[in-house]
């Protein structure tokens, strides 16, 4: 599903030169793997998801998506992958205020030209257990739940692989756990994700763990669930 190749990613930092944030990753990710990655802060990790979500792209090296180069693709086309292919789920929840949950898991399909909108996000926002909070605000719901809604949103349009960025990180312990516990199960139904976390506990729970440390990619042995 995911190969990277040689690919390479630097910064030019005022007064500071060239930072090379990843350096010559190789990574290949299969369809139906649960992958955590972990590091240190400035080790790469988000500028790795960001080109993986085809949010920038690399310096050098290639990256291929479902077997598509992803440098030949154009702007528009990036643009269409993004929303028909991945699924991302941030720390920061990002719910617009003043719509309802249902409301909010719609967005996607509104840029993709779905039928039955409402009820693709009703599906999705059941998948995850939110089936009595379909009208309720973000205000209305805990940090959790909310994050819930975002799992849902990024379901919502069947993509390939879901893109995780410290998903648990503004949740207490309880809630964080739900929320591994849920993508688990998505998984085991057939969901490919990548998650960053700080935690490596949470990363133990993932079916391959891979760590980097100054742009540099570490593969550790299959962890399997706790």
């Amino acid at each position: 599903m995911i190969q990277l190749h040689n690919v390479s990613k630097s910064f030019v930092r005022p007064n500071e030169g060239r930072l090379e944030v990843l350096k010559a990753v190789d990574l290949t990710v299969d369809n139906g793997e649960f992958v955590a990655i972990t590091g240190p802060s400035g080790s790469g990790k988000s500028t790795l998801m960001n080109i993986l979500g085809l949010l920038d792209r690399a310096d050098s090296g290639e990256y291929k998506l479902l077997g598509r180069p992803v440098s030949k693709l154009s702007a528009t086309e990036l643009a269409k992958t993004r929303n028909r292919t991945i699924g991302f789920v941030f720390q920061q929840f990002h719910l617009l205020p003043r719509v309802t949950a249902t409301e909010n898991v719609e967005l996607p399909l509104l840029y993709s030209n779905s039928r039955n909108t409402t009820k693709k996000a009703i599906d999705a926002l059941c998948r995850v257990g939110l089936e009595e909070r379909l009208n309720h605000y973000p205000n209305e719901l805990s940090g959790g739940q909310q994050q819930r809604v975002a799992i849902a949103r990024a379901l919502v349009n069947s993509p390939d692989v879901i893109l995780a960025d410290e998903p648990t990180g503004n949740l207490d312990q309880e809630s964080g756990r739900q929320v591994m516990e849920l993508f688990s199960e998505l998984n085991r139904a057939g969901s490919t994700i990548l998650f960053i976390t700080h935690d490596q506990q949470l990363a133990r729970q993932a079916t391959r763990w891979i760590q980097i440390d100054a742009g540099l990619l570490h593969t550790h042995a299959p962890a399997g669930r706790n």
